[in-house]
Parts: C-alpha cells; structure tokens; sequence
C-alpha cells in the first residue's frame, strides 16, 4: 500500500484537459500581505511547497512569511492550525 504524499487524491489533484501543462509565471511571483485572506487551490504541477490536499479549497489568512513560502492560518473544525505554502498553490480573495 502506498502512503506518499499525493496518495488518495486520483481526482483531487487532477488537472483538467485545458489546464494541462506548465502554469504562468504570474502566480508563482504574486505576493501577499500580513491579515490578507487567500484560497488554497493546489496546483499539481509543483510538487515543492505543496499543503496537505484536506486543505484544498479552504480559506485562511497569511500570518507571515517563511523564505518565498506564506504561513497561513486555516481553521480546521475546532482548532486552528499552520500551513507552509507556496504561492503558486494560492489564490488571493476577491470581496
């Protein structure tokens, strides 16, 4: 049985037929700011920098910073945890 990093997500992690290939350069430069909310969205094709798939789709707002990497904070059930994510793997909020 395979417990690696990417296992049980067949269809999570899947990109579809049009958004197949390399993504833009544009979101791996796009920067954010301390209290700003983002939507984790993971991209397949960067492996590096990748947060837990259970986040997928959740929203969180950016604590600080960690080299080129953004920690977040992401309320999961009751409790409140950390994340250490790229920013290719993120998506600023629209209000």
């Amino acid at each position: 049985m395979s417990h690696g990093e990417r296992h049980c997500t067949r269809y999570k992690l899947k990109k579809t037929i049009r958004e197949r290939g390399i993504s833009p350069v544009s979101r791996a430069i796009q920067e954010f700011n301390n209290g700003q909310m983002v939507h984790i969205d993971i991209d397949p094709s960067v492996q590096k920098g990748m947060p837990n798939p259970k986040f997928q789709g959740s929203t969180g707002k950016v604590i600080g910073q960690r080299g080129r990497a953004y920690i977040l904070q992401v309320r999961d059930g009751n409790s409140i945890k950390e994340i250490i994510s790229l920013p290719q793997h993120l998506k600023p909020q629209k209000y």
